[in-house]
């Protein structure tokens, strides 16, 4: 052992840090928290962030065996692995899902009934897995066709973060409207702290979305996306305004977000805020600031620098 280890060690073994008042205080903050939210006990336990993600990995490796499942598989194997990663995976999400009820129901104790709806919500997940494949595959035809970077179909599954935040997204999304969104936030927010990518699996979005590069993009809530639809990095489909009760708290729930047709384009920057409409087969230029509705066919860009002639002092 070196002399600076030796030294090392006899100091950490020595050093003694005093923290117990600081348990003391943080356990009373903790309590007040509790007693300001009605509960008098511990609360129950929230889904786990990092069994989602082993969940959400479960899932896109059952959904594309071949190129997110293990390298070792034979064409007869396929199908055994498919079935056993379900399994496996769907069992722990229901788990998750019993967490999210409980602590939704504020019940000490989880009830049968919870249980039982937790079973019936896994269960109708898994029924979309074949609508969620299909809707990933024109999504990474959309990215293939729409790239001219992209060399091939598994280039773009392997490598794109625009496909994996949407991926994750409509795995959330089914989750959403099976009525456990936190599960489903917590997700998209996996892809999110991955990508750059913020969809907020609310959001509803039509078939073949491609993200190109990605970072910085969000979209929110109550968004509207139609089919055939592209966007470019950092562009933000957004709300206008957060209006407030008669309290002071925010509004929560109200459509607040755009709503952008089918066959529309947003280039990098742009920020369409507020309930508006983009309408089909739009275009809209980098760093457009979007605030009204445009009609379909619409080009929307910058102002652009005017070209004058200054012929015989005009315009002096």
């Amino acid at each position: 052992m070196s002399t600076t280890k030796r030294t090392r060690d006899i100091l950490v073994r020595n050093t003694h840090l005093n923290v117990d008042e600081i348990v003391i205080e943080l356990r009373n903050i903790r309590v007040t928290n509790l007693e300001s939210r009605n509960r008098h006990t511990a609360p129950p336990r929230l889904p786990s962030r990092r069994i989602l993600a082993s969940v959400t990995e479960g899932l896109c490796a059952a959904l594309f065996p071949n190129r997110l499942g293990s390298s070792e598989l034979a064409d007869e194997g396929i199908d055994h692995y498919v079935g056993h990663t379900l399994n496996r995976t769907l069992r722990e999400l229901m788990v998750q899902i019993q967490h999210e009820l409980h602590y939704n129901s504020g019940l000490e104790i989880l009830s049968n009934e919870d249980r039982k709806q937790s079973a019936i919500i896994a269960q109708a997940f898994a029924k979309q897995l074949p609508q969620i494949r299909r809707l990933v595959e024109s999504d990474i035809k959309a990215a293939y066709e729409g790239d001219p970077a992209a060399r091939n179909i598994d280039e773009v599954l392997v490598c794109y973060p625009g496909i994996m935040a949407t991926m994750h997204y409509r795995l959330g999304h089914v989750l959403y409207q099976l009525g456990v969104p936190l599960i489903a936030r917590m997700i998209s927010e996996i892809a999110h702290s991955e990508t750059g990518i913020e969809i907020h699996p609310g959001a509803q979005i039509g078939s073949s979305f491609f993200i190109d590069h990605g970072t910085g993009v969000v979209i929110g809530e109550t968004a509207i996306i139609g089919n055939n639809v592209r966007l470019y990095q950092a562009v933000t489909l957004g709300a206008k305004r957060f209006p407030v009760d008669e309290s002071g708290a925010l509004v929560k729930g109200n459509l607040r977000h755009p709503i952008v047709e089918d066959d529309v384009v947003i280039y990098a920057g742009a920020t369409i805020l507020g309930r508006i409409t983009i309408g089909r087969g739009s275009t809209i230029g980098g760093n457009v600031w979007l605030t009204r509705s445009v009609p379909p066919g619409s080009n929307v860009s910058q102002a652009q620098m005017r070209n004058e002639v200054f012929e015989n002092g005009g315009g002096i």
